[in-house]
């Protein structure tokens, strides 16, 4: 029920992190794998990093370059897989950015750059794969939640406002688009140890604080979330739609 051997995934911000630790995962299990990165040096060397290590392990992985800040890169993105990949199977929607400051200091240009990657980007790939999927009666949509959309930071305004609205349209197409064989979910982590929140879990005192905060007594790792979007991406969560999967410790209900 986990094998996905003859499905294309596409797997957003996998360069590193969470995003690179599923890419990886849906690979093991026969996918082959997009592995979108956001286009610079740095990321496109990460990305091939990522291809290599798929190929290593006997998978097949391409990287791809959007810059999700540039509007109708969610379209140009899909329509390119679908002529140089393949039809999309498997969308996991992880890219996203987070802006932290004062609610009052939020400008318009920070807001547009935020709302432009965590949905409109998200959105125009939305828009480019689901016909195809609901076509073929076979799809599965993760996207990639936080703890901020039950949990906000005050300084995480838009940020968090943009993982609300991400659960609201996971609710909302599951009811629509179920009937065609296509399952949405969201998979919300809590605190992991990412290289985006580096400069906050390494500090010592920080992390302890928060882990007394957290029932599993630890923050996350990538490979934490691996599991569930296994599971969520597979025929063994075939009856799993419109669903909110915490992978958090506990963080949410301490």
């Amino acid at each position: 029920m986990f094998d996905l051997n003859g499905r294309r995934a596409l797997v957003t911000g996998a360069r590193r992190g969470i995003g690179r630790a599923i890419a990886e995962g849906l690979a093991t299990l026969g996918a082959e794998v997009a592995v979108h990165h956001a286009g610079t040096a740095e990321e496109a060397a990460d990305a091939s990093d990522v291809v290599a290590t798929v190929g290593a392990r006997g998978g097949r992985a391409v990287a791809f370059a959007a810059d999700f800040a540039e509007a109708g890169a969610g379209t140009r993105l899909a329509a390119r897989l679908e002529r140089d990949f393949g039809p999309i199977d498997i969308l996991v929607l992880n890219a996203s950015i987070e802006l932290l400051e004062p609610p009052e200091s939020v400008s318009t240009e920070r807001f547009d750059r935020q709302i432009a990657i965590n949905l409109r980007a998200p959105l125009e790939l939305l828009q480019g794969v689901l016909p195809g999927m609901k076509q073929r009666g076979w799809g599965r949509i993760v996207a990639i939640g936080s703890v901020q959309q039950v949990k906000p930071h005050p300084q995480m305004l838009i940020y968090a406002g943009t993982k609300a609205a991400q659960l609201n349209w996971v609710r909302n197409l599951a009811r629509h688009i179920g009937p065609c064989g296509v399952t949405v979910n969201n998979l919300a982590p809590g605190a992991i140890w990412t290289a985006r929140n580096d400069k906050f879990l390494s500090d010592a005192g920080f992390r302890e604080e928060m882990e007394r905060h957290i029932p599993l007594g630890r923050v996350g790792r990538p490979d934490d979330l691996v599991g569930a979007a296994m599971l969520l991406c597979s025929d063994a969560g075939r009856y799993i739609n419109g669903a909110d999967i915490l992978v958090d410790g506990g963080m949410s209900v301490a």
